[in-house]
């Protein structure tokens, strides 16, 4: 499924299978999650895609075929493919283990072909190992740890990790209903802010652990130690930060989000700190994969056909989604 003219629906399109370059791997695409940067990109929001484009960035497949100077994987492994595609390697971000920060990083289905395909390629250092792959099913399970799991770890790190106490999370979609189940196994008190009258995200938001689920508009019971967004709506930035207590941390996970609007300096005083992130690091996944296999993390998802992603997109831009849709080709 191709991007042609951002703005315009994916086409369906028939292409030769992609060959593996040196140090890339082939893969048979088992699942492809559908995640928000996806629409970001589809609806033209982020700006400088290589076109036509396949998109699509929480990839679990299997290796089918490896280039040149491959090292440690091998054919039959099963493999994740996250956003963050290639990087330099000799920059000051990469060499201080910020390689997120790259300014020539590759992006997986957005400057890099991503995984609504049958098959696809990838550079074999940003892959992840996966274990436990042994149907579609599981293959379905992991793919959205592949960025909502990996993005939504990384802005709960730097949110503090473990240490808030009490954790308000804006925008209760694919990567809220993983990373609650993080903050739950640590202890965390989790209070979860979804759409006005979207009452259904919020018992599924109860259900998976969260002290207290409302609206946007609304004020939770206690002050938060940290917030974390997943909405891409910046008025919710002034919004959060009048929840946060003194010393807390607002942390916006997406890639593009709308306007932050003005707002009072008292909503900023006391130690208060509006943080976001940009991308991940092989790191992260490093860290994330093999704790969401431990605590066990359970990813709630709605399967579809390859051909049905534009219905996967106008669903998850609709709202009409609890959890991850995921591509099954």
């Amino acid at each position: 499924m191709r991007l042609h003219v951002p703005g315009q629906p994916l086409v369906l399109d028939r292409i030769p299978r992609p060959e593996p370059g040196t140090g890339e791997v082939q893969l048979r695409v088992l699942a492809c999650g559908v995640c928000r940067t996806d629409l970001h990109v589809v609806d033209g929001e982020l700006t400088d895609p290589v076109l036509p484009l396949i998109p699509g960035h929480e990839i679990v497949g299997s290796i089918t075929a490896l280039g040149e100077g491959v090292g440690s994987l091998q054919v039959g492994d099963h493999v994740g493919v996250p956003w963050l595609g290639w990087t330099c390697g000799t920059c000051d971000h990469c060499a201080a283990g910020r390689e997120n920060l790259c300014a020539k990083a590759r992006f997986t289905g957005y400057t890099r072909e991503g995984g609504y395909a049958e098959y696809c390629v990838a550079d074999a250092r940003y892959c992840f190992p996966l274990r436990g792959i042994q149907a579609a099913a599981d293959a379905q399970a992991a793919a959205p740890l592949l960025c909502a799991g990996l993005i939504g770890y990384r802005t709960w790190r730097l949110a503090g990790g473990e240490t808030p106490r009490r954790l308000g999370i804006y925008g209760f979609g694919a990567a809220a209903h993983i990373l609650v189940q993080l903050a739950v196994a640590k202890g965390q008190s989790v209070y979860a802010f979804t759409r006005q009258g979207d009452i259904t995200a919020q018992a599924f938001a109860r259900r998976l652990g969260a002290v207290w689920a409302g609206g946007s508009d609304e004020t939770p019971p206690e002050p938060l130690d940290a917030a974390l967004l997943f909405a891409p709506v910046g008025e919710l930035i002034p919004i959060a930060l009048s929840h946060v207590r003194p010393g807390g941390a607002v942390v916006s996970g997406g890639i593009h989000m709308s306007d932050i609007p003005s707002f009072p300096y008292r909503l900023l005083w006391e130690e208060r700190s509006v943080g976001s992130v940009a991308n991940l690091t092989r790191r992260d996944g490093e860290e994330f994969l093999p704790l969401a296999a431990r605590l066990p993390i359970r990813t709630e998802t709605r399967a579809y056909p390859l051909e049905e992603a534009n219905q996967a997109l106008a669903d998850l831009r609709e709202g009409r989604l609890t959890g991850a849709a995921v591509l099954m080709p």
